[in-house]
């Protein structure tokens, strides 16, 4: 077992004994269970965004999808067993649909499509009132227990995180590492360049599918604008950005300081909070595009660098 495992191991059994070592901090769990779902978005935006480098800005409606899907099915009597994957498959055959002729276009031009798509989901979902129940969205009529979500939450970070190390270190990685890097390169050396990206879209969309149903049942209310909104999209693009993206850790830690951000703003200063990761966002586009692993790549090396005490002597 290396390192990375038996760190992964170690946290994950320490952050699992949290609600019963603090069964009483609602509050602790609470924050700690908005970092588990931000960070498997995140990573799940970033199987797409950092490992293949297609930079998309309208991932909520993979969400929304995945929410509405679990809502509408519950309302009804499925089980939430069936409901949770179901939705996750809905998703997934979603992002076929429409990255299939979204892949045509490269660079900043499939930016712009994804614009579109997001909010043309949103206006569909706004306007099929007898399905989505428009503006005035959907509710559930009771939530799992807190407890119960935390873990949940925490398994699908689990599960998006380890997919996406798996992921990097393997062919399919490779491949969408090449994609990264030069298209047409890519194609040149026998990778499917149309066929890996439209496989790292689909397992985004399933895993954000999930993520929506853990935001349905922990919220009990879903409208358009709240989870397919653009802000969302916003939300899932500036997470990988702030901790590093490309890598298998940098969205956790850019969940962590988003949350942190919001946690501090979002209840107070209306607004603050987007001024506060507008100036982020430019201080690591500026100073350090790896974002904050880059930042601690930088400060190890600096130690490394420094001559030890007496050298001159």
């Amino acid at each position: 077992m290396g390192k990375p495992v038996a760190y992964a191991v170690v946290a994950i059994v320490a952050l699992s004994a949290v609600p019963f070592v603090a069964p009483r901090s609602e509050y602790a769990i609470e924050v700690l269970f908005l970092i588990f779902l931000y960070g498997a978005m995140a990573t799940a935006w970033n199987l797409l965004g950092g490992f293949a480098g297609q930079v998309s800005f309208g991932h909520a409606a993979f969400l929304g999808i995945g929410a509405y899907a679990t809502t509408i099915m519950i309302a009804n009597g499925v089980s939430l067993w069936v409901a949770v994957p179901v939705s996750a498959l809905l998703a997934g055959l979603y992002s076929l649909v429409i990255g299939i002729p979204a892949f045509r276009l490269r660079g900043p031009y499939f930016s712009i499509a994804t614009i579109g798509i997001g909010e043309a989901t949103r206006l569909i979902a706004l306007n099929w009132t007898s399905l989505t129940g428009g503006a005035s969205g959907l509710t559930l009529a009771g939530a799992p227990p807190l407890v119960q979500q935390y873990f949940a939450a925490l398994a699908l970070l689990v599960a998006a995180v380890g997919l996406a190390a798996w992921i990097r270190s393997s062919r399919f990685g490779y491949a969408l590492a090449a994609v990264r890097q030069d298209t047409d390169a890519a194609e040149t050396l026998g990778v499917a360049t149309t066929v890996t990206k439209t496989q790292a879209l689909f397992l985004s969309a399933c895993i954000l599918g999930v993520a929506g149903s853990v935001y349905a049942l922990h919220y009990l209310f879903i409208s358009p604008d709240s989870v397919f909104g653009f802000s969302t999209s916003i939300s899932l693009v500036i997470m990988p950005i702030i901790g590093g993206l490309g890598t298998v850790t940098g969205p956790l830690i850019g969940a962590v300081v988003y949350t942190f951000i919001r946690e501090q703003f979002a209840a107070t200063l209306a607004n603050v909070d987007l001024l506060a990761f507008g100036v982020l966002l430019i201080a690591i586009v500026v100073f350090e595009p790896r974002g904050i692993l880059g930042i601690a790549d930088r400060v190890r090396g600096m130690r490394r660098a420094r001559p030890p005490a007496g050298a001159d002597a």
